[in-house]
């Protein structure tokens, strides 16, 4: 027995060896791999359990054939081509365009109605809105479909349609939506729904896949109407989230942004779900009546009243634009840095983490440091603590280079936009952190469009005038010895945030 505890010891040392390998041959940010040798080292046991759920990378991992993949994008280049005509794009949009394509061979597409919503209070009626009209299909995916009186709503309208033989197929993620119960989508799939879950994390065969999440917040309606943006399916968007204890408990509003598109620019989206649901579900649905033909156009147009959106004079182009720990390339993350190394008079931001990686932080603080109006925008309070410390050694960093930061008062503010020159916007999933750049399934909808930039433009500014400028608070850039020390050293774990 005397001789089990340097078994022990050898099998845990060995252990350790072979994970610190592999965290060296995966060739991820310096920073990165630093931070997991520290834990590695430091942290014996714990190290190892953390590694085991959040350290294996999933990056070269092939989860979607290519040949099934030319099937699921056919459609939507069918489309491209029927559009074609239409589509005008200045250089710059089309180098960035061009960067996406070449990445991930999604197209830019035209919506001719819109509509940009900051709030749970104009996004969710135009939601259920647009699921009253279904005639063909609804298509969700979510991180979070909470089990409270929102969801119930969204849940017993998707019931309703599913009942009179609209086609309803729902995707959360099992992470993201942890405290829904089981009988709140098993309901779902009693009334005809086809409901899955993104990687259920089941011991042992998808433990090491609880990092790698489905961040993603889609709606596809009939082919015709598409929704993108920030929110989830949760109350909080209309009630605020709850805070303190007892009689001093209170709630804070959120604030988001999410987009109405329609027409040609909904196949990006539709190809972008119908992917996670060939990924999860194995089915591989690619028939043409998923997907908007100019064909329908008259019957589009005469049924536009049912949008509620606001018609543009000219076509909006977009890109969908999506990233995950699969792909070869971080194509989100590309497409922001060269956003921020061609602005020419600003780059505004909205996010509520920032743990950038270090291709975004060069990039904003070059861009800065060019005589750029740089603009960031976070919330004055994060909702997770150690994810507020660990910001503030990075905002800092920024500041010295000339980003002017705002927090955002009124509320958390869960906004994921960027508005560049008056020429490109950007809304989505996607925070300006490692987690999103590098380890969850995000999508963003590039904007390249005058009109529409300038509208996400004004809801900056209009967050702005609720925001304070970090110059003002100088108990901040003042903190003690002892603070600033602790957000360093918890800076350190970011890339594990």
């Amino acid at each position: 027995m005397i001789y089990v505890h340097w078994l022990l010891l050898l099998i845990y040392s060995v252990a350790i060896a072979a994970a610190m390998v592999s965290v060296l041959m995966d060739r991820r940010q310096p920073a990165k791999t630093m931070a997991w040798m520290l834990v590695l080292t430091f942290m014996p046991v714990v190290g190892m359990v953390l590694y085991f759920f959040f350290g294996q990378s999933t990056r070269k991992e092939r989860m979607i054939s290519k040949k099934s993949l030319d099937q699921l994008t056919k459609r939507s280049m069918l489309s491209f081509v029927q559009q074609e005509g239409s589509l005008t794009l200045d250089p710059r949009q089309q180098k960035l365009a061009s960067l996406i394509f070449r990445q991930e061979e999604t197209l830019p597409f035209a919506s001719l109605y819109t509509e940009i919503y900051t709030d749970g209070y104009q996004f969710f009626p135009a939601l259920l809105k647009a699921i009253a009209h279904a005639q063909h299909h609804i298509h969700i995916n979510t991180y979070i479909f909470a089990d409270d009186s929102l969801g119930h709503l969204i849940a017993d309208a998707l019931k309703e349609k599913a009942r009179r033989g609209v086609e309803v197929r729902v995707i959360y993620d099992d992470v993201g939506s942890w405290h829904t119960s089981h009988r709140f989508f098993e309901s779902m799939r009693e009334s005809g729904i086809e409901v899955n879950a993104f990687m259920p994390v089941k011991f042992p065969r998808f433990t090491s896949k609880v990092n790698y999440r489905n961040h993603r917040k889609i709606c596809v309606i009939d082919g015709e109407t598409g929704f993108i943006g920030g929110m989830n399916i949760a109350e909080r968007y209309v009630k605020g989230r709850l805070h303190g204890k007892g009689k001093k408990k209170y709630r804070t509003p959120w604030r988001d942004t999410h987009i109405m598109v329609t027409g040609h620019a909904v196949n990006g989206l539709q190809q972008a779900f119908l992917v996670d649901w060939y990924f999860i579900d194995r089915t591989l649905i690619s028939g043409k009546q998923y997907y908007y033909d100019s064909a329908n156009d008259s019957t589009f147009h005469n049924n536009s009243n049912k949008h509620a959106a606001c018609q543009l004079t000219t076509p909006a182009m977009t890109q969908l634009a999506t990233s995950s720990p699969t792909s070869p390339w971080p194509e989100i993350e590309q497409g922001y840095v060269r956003l921020l190394h061609e602005a020419q008079q600003y780059v505004y931001m909205e996010t509520p983490y920032f743990l950038p990686t270090e291709p975004i932080l060069f990039a904003l603080r070059t861009a800065a440091l060019s005589g750029v109006d740089v603009r960031l925008m976070i919330p004055m309070h994060a909702d997770a603590k150690l994810v507020e410390w660990a910001s503030r050694s990075y905002v800092m960093e920024t500041i010295e280079a000339g980003v002017k930061i705002y927090l955002y008062k009124p509320g958390f503010n869960h906004s994921k936009l960027l508005v560049c020159d008056d020429n490109i916007a950007s809304v989505g999933s996607t925070n300006i952190d490692f987690r999103s750049f590098e380890n969850n399934f995000e999508a963003t909808l590039f904007v390249y469009d005058t009109n529409l930039t300038l509208k996400l433009k004004n809801i900056f500014l209009e967050d702005q005038a609720n925001s304070i400028l970090l110059d003002d608070l100088t108990d901040l850039e003042h903190r003690p010895f002892l603070q600033r020390l602790w957000e360093s050293l918890v800076r350190l774990l970011s890339p594990l945030l």
